[in-house]
């Protein structure tokens, strides 16, 4: 596999650390980075144990945010509360969004401001924005993880019943129909 590198953001890595494959993640990126700040809001033992094994394996690794990425993702924050977004950016999805931005990793978040800004703010247009749902898609379209075309739900109910994390019903749909056609078709 050749380098393939993402950011994620607290809530990500929150829902992640519960999933009984997520260890999957490491499959489809070759690193993980989680930003300092990221780091700091985790206080959950079983997040933190995840964290903290997958740094020591080498999966993960802290992402020192520069004072000029902090200093954008301020700006990106101010941004997404001027144009009034539905749901504003804040500062550790931001500087996510930046990272993704700038060096071109993907951004791996839940936080719907985050993917919105993608759409609404044009320096941030080309950045790759992944919820679980499209990072469990690429896991059975590149192979890293085998599905029973028979049940192809089956991985999506999992990380729904470990995480409590339910996708949009018409996102799911989307996934499947796609998985359905291109794995098992």
């Amino acid at each position: 596999m050749s380098a393939r590198f993402a950011i994620a953001d607290t809530c990500f890595v929150i829902d992640w650390a519960r999933f009984r494959h997520r260890d999957l993640i490491f499959r489809v990126f070759s690193t993980v980075f989680v930003p300092e700040s990221v780091l700091r809001e985790i206080k959950s033992e079983n997040t933190v144990e995840w964290v903290a094994s997958s740094l020591a394996a080498g999966g993960m690794s802290v992402y020192t945010e520069t004072p000029d990425e902090l200093e954008e993702a301020r700006r990106l924050v101010e941004e997404s509360r001027r144009l009034r977004l539905a749901v504003p950016v804040d500062l550790p999805e931001a500087l996510c969004l930046v990272v993704g931005r700038r060096r071109g990793y993907t951004v791996l978040t839940e936080n719907k401001g985050a993917i919105m800004a993608v759409d609404f703010l044009e320096p941030y247009a080309s950045v790759i924005v992944w919820r679980a749902l499209e990072l469990l898609v690429a896991a059975v379209r590149e192979g890293a993880l085998k599905v029973d075309c028979a049940e192809v739900g089956a991985l999506f109910e999992a990380y729904e019943a470990d995480t409590g994390h339910f996708f949009p019903r018409r996102d799911l749909a989307k996934a499947l129909e796609l998985v359905r056609g291109e794995v098992c078709g």
